[in-house]
């Protein structure tokens, strides 16, 4: 299975770093950009894509949609046209302004597709994003996208969120995220061989996602007005959030599993762990953790970094999942997939709690590991058709 950690590889999420995939109108009615009409020719692939508004706070032409990543049939960053056609980006887009002018308002999609492309699709919401295009480390032009959980950056104040996906010969795999920062309820469908619906927010659900991270005295630093919620990492870093947030609960499980054994199961078998000294040892050939830091949990990185391996990356998901919903001390079996037993502990990720509660289906991608048990708001098609995105109701 492609996950989103391993077909967005190339997707970096920092600020003034080249990012490969980081005024209220009236109030408007619902409608959709049909984007079914283009022909294979306009790109290889060509999968229809349509954007439907229900915001109920935005009009069609307060909206712009930006899909920008790289060109799988090339190789280069690109950006598509409204009329669904790659364009590697160039330095010579930016304008007076300094910025590369990518945006397609709403009303103006009909006819787009998305061609073979690992990349995303940005949505703007009263506002224009903010995209440079500069020169990466081999000397090649790349988009530098905007960071949402930097405060005061170029378009910070800019409702925007996206849809990552990977669109190739072998299918379509895409996710909404809030990995990073949330601003905007998205929900994809994905029509192929089988129809496949997530990341519909319930009715009321962003609303009761700010009031719920607002009113928590901990992770209410991380809640910038009506505008976003930026993820724990992006906090801990911007000296928003507690660095030590997590030190309580992972003193208690190398405290727990040095006199007891944890078994996590993945594809290629199951391994068998223990604490030594300051480091979870396994068996099987999988490499020993470092006791993580709180920035290790909530970026799974550091200590939990997965690699590509087959072997110690998926222990190492499995180990950044079980952490962020808090279940090791309630299970030594990993990992658990009963979501009645996740963030029960008061030392949790409850900014990604939040989003499982308030969505239909209770997926979301709260964290890089959220695919661990197929909790993400992520579907896949190895024959799509076409792919129906929504902004729904504030």
């Amino acid at each position: 299975m492609i996950d989103r950690r391993h077909f967005l590889g190339g997707i970096s999420a920092a600020a003034g770093a080249p990012l490969l995939l980081g005024t209220l109108g009236c109030a408007p009615r619902a409608s959709t950009a049909d984007l079914s009409s283009s022909s294979a020719t306009a790109n290889p692939g060509a999968l229809p894509v349509s954007v439907r508004n229900e915001t109920g706070r935005f009009s069609d032409g307060e909206i712009l949609a930006y899909v920008i990543g790289t060109d799988l049939t090339t190789g280069r960053y690109s950006r598509v046209d409204a009329n669904g056609v790659p364009h590697p980006v160039s330095l010579d887009d930016n304008g007076d302004d300094g910025y590369a002018d990518y945006g397609i308002p709403l009303p103006d999609l009909a006819g787009m597709t998305l061609p073979y492309m690992s990349g995303r699709i940005y949505l703007a919401l009263g506002g224009r994003l903010h995209i440079r295009i500069v020169v990466d480390g081999d000397g090649a032009p790349a988009p530098q996208l905007p960071a949402g959980w930097v405060e005061g950056s170029p378009g910070f104040d800019v409702l925007h969120d996206t849809v990552e996906f990977t669109h190739n010969d072998a299918g379509m795999f895409c996710n909404t995220s809030m990995v990073d920062q949330f601003s905007v309820p998205i929900g994809i469908r994905l029509v192929g061989d089988a129809d496949q619906t997530t990341g519909t927010f319930r009715p009321g659900g962003r609303e009761a996602v700010f009031r719920a991270l607002s009113a928590d005295p901990v992770f209410s630093s991380l809640v910038y007005d009506d505008l976003r919620i930026i993820s724990p990492g992006h906090g801990l870093d911007a000296g928003l959030f507690p660095a030590d947030f997590y030190d309580p609960y992972i003193d208690r499980v190398w405290s727990h599993y040095a006199g007891t054994d944890l078994t996590v199961t993945t594809n290629a078998g199951t391994f068998t762990g223990r604490v030594q000294g300051d480091r979870f040892v396994f068996d099987g050939g999988v490499r020993a953790f470092d006791r993580p830091s709180t920035r290790d949990v909530f970026f799974c990185d550091g200590a939990l970094n997965a690699p590509n391996d087959g072997i110690g990356g998926p222990v190492a998901a499995i180990l950044g999942a079980a952490l962020n919903r808090s279940t090791l001390l309630t299970s030594a079996s990993q990992p658990t997939a009963d979501p009645a037993g996740f963030y029960r502990d008061e030392v949790a990720n409850r900014y990604a709690a939040v989003f499982h509660e308030n969505t239909v289906d209770g997926r979301a991608y709260g964290f890089a590991f959220d695919d661990v048990a197929d909790f993400a708001s992520y579907i896949q098609d190895h024959g799509p058709q076409r792919l129906e995105v929504t902004l729904t109701a504030f």
